[in-house]
Order: C-alpha cells, then structure tokens, then sequence
C-alpha cells in the first residue's frame, strides 16, 4: 500500500467533505443566527433591544427610543473527527469509499454543530413549560400552553420560530388530531414530504412555529428530558474562517497522514465554531417525562 498521498487527492476529498456538510451536516444552524468567516478566537453578535414608537407635535422634538445595545460573544471551539484507515488506497479509486469517508466525518462535524447550539438553546433562564403527556388532551393542552410562552415573550411571529422536541415527545404529538391531520395542519405544513425546508431537513408547520424531531437534547429518553421553542435571532452560532485547503469555503478541513508505526493513515475532519445565547427571552423550554408510554386516549 503506497504511503504519500496527492496533493489533488486531499483537495478533492476535502472538497467532498465540505460538499456533504453543507448538504447533510447541521440541522439546526440554518435555523440560528450565523456569522460566517470569522477570524481569531472570539465573534461579537451585536443585540439591540425593543423600541417603541411615539408620536410628536407639529414642529415638536422625537423622543429617542433609547434602545439598549449589548454586545454578547462567543469563543470558537476547534473540534475534530479522525479514524484509522488501513486501506486508503481504495478510497483513491473508489468513489464510492470516498465518498462513505466523506459524509461519515462531515456528518459527525454536523453532529457537534448541532449539539454546540442544543447547549445554547439549554442556557435559557426563561419559565419552563411541564409538556404533560399522559392523555391525548394533556398533550394538546400542553403543547399550546408551550407555544403560548413564546407569543408571551413577545417572540415575533415571522415565520422564523423554531421547535425542536424528543423523538418520543414527537410521537407523542402524532397521537393528537390537531398536529398531525390535514384538517389543521395544512399540506403545506405538513413534514417530512412538504413541510417547510430549512436547511437539511423538512419541519412540521404547526401553530406559527416549525417543529422538527431532534436527536441529542438533553435529558432525552429520560424522565427529566428538555425541549425547546426559539426565534432565529436568539441563538447565534459563529463560524471560524476557512482553514483547509480550498479558499472560500466554510472552515471545514480534511488531513490525512501516513503512520508507519500503525500501517494506517489517519484521516482527520476538522471545523471551528460555537453557538450561544444572543436573547434570553427569545428561548422558551419544556421539560416532561420521555419515559411515559404513548398516549391512546
């Protein structure tokens, strides 16, 4: 098995590996505020407060809004997803090992994106909702109420409100007329086939807020377990400049190294980034019991 490895080789597999992160890494980072391109350690999301509008008479002064302007930052986090491969050479000339290469490191990338904005989203101080789930009519009422927080906080309703729940909690939902027929939720709106798109994946339209079934959150599969509803401006994910061997692209990088010692190359994916929490008010979380068993009436 040959030990060095092409230039060429190593761009084309990076470039395959920022294909498959774009495409099929992060789900939620099109669903946060992002900032591309950042250099050095540290990304600054500016936070401006609400303003009310006033009136003035003729000839009058305006009253200043006097809006309060924070500026929260994040310290970019370098992670990495290496393994040992001991016959690279396939990968040379097969497409489809490279590829399988590709999306297993890019996936696992988008896997860390995802579970770096789930910690942003778990800062919140807001009122948490207890999503009740033992009857079919606890689980309505409670996911309204859970909703209603939201519209509480004064989150707007533009069409950038997201909801990310427990695959139980999910079925738990899909028990209740209301979130899974057409009737009130239109075709429109409905997931998987013709919900809306947000970057990687389709979300279920339901009440003014897009709802997705997320691996990874916390507490999920226990009886403390957490899920979250949140406007796009409220959680910022910073994203560091391209490092790797194609300029312009997303900060993320391929290496592949020959060790002698192991007979292998290691081939080792790589990004920097980190999410946090812009607007405290803009998260609402739900916490239940995600070992209850499916509701039936």
């Amino acid at each position: 098995m040959s030990t060095s490895i092409d230039t060429s080789f190593i761009t084309s597999y990076e470039a395959k590996v920022h294909e498959v992160f774009q495409r099929q890494g992060s789900y939620l980072k099109d669903a946060v505020r992002v900032k591309d391109n950042v250099v050095g350690s540290t990304a600054v999301f500016q936070k401006i407060g609400k303003g009310t509008a006033t009136t003035k008479a003729r000839h009058g002064t305006i009253t200043p809004m006097n809006q309060t302007h924070t500026a929260p930052s994040v310290t970019l986090a370098d992670f990495y997803a290496g393994d040992w491969v001991d016959k690279l050479d396939e990968a040379k000339v097969n497409i489809n090992e490279r590829d399988a290469l590709a999306s297993g490191g890019a996936m696992a990338l988008g896997r860390k994106v995802d579970d770096q904005i789930t910690t942003a989203l778990d800062a919140t101080t807001q009122t948490v909702i207890t999503l009740t789930v033992t009857s079919k009519a606890a689980i309505l009422a409670t996911a309204i109420e859970f909703a209603e927080a939201a519209w509480d906080n004064d989150v707007p309703n533009d069409g950038q409100v997201y909801a990310v729940v427990t695959s139980r909690y999910w079925s738990q939902l899909m028990t209740i007329d209301q979130f899974q027929r057409a009737e009130y939720v239109s075709a429109e709106g409905m997931s998987l086939m013709k919900g809306p798109m947000v970057g990687k994946g389709k979300w279920k339209d339901w009440m003014g807020i897009k709802w997705k079934m997320q691996t990874g959150l916390p507490g999920a599969g226990t009886a403390t377990a957490k899920c979250f509803i949140w406007h796009k401006m409220a959680i910022g994910y910073a994203v560091a400049q391209a490092a790797g061997n194609i300029a312009g692209q997303e900060a993320v990088a391929a290496d592949i190294t020959w060790h002698g010692d192991r007979a292998a190359h290691f081939v080792n994916h790589m990004m920097s980034g980190n999410a946090l929490l812009i607007d405290d008010t803009g998260v609402i979380e739900g916490n239940l019991n995600d070992t209850t068993a499916i509701a039936t009436s």
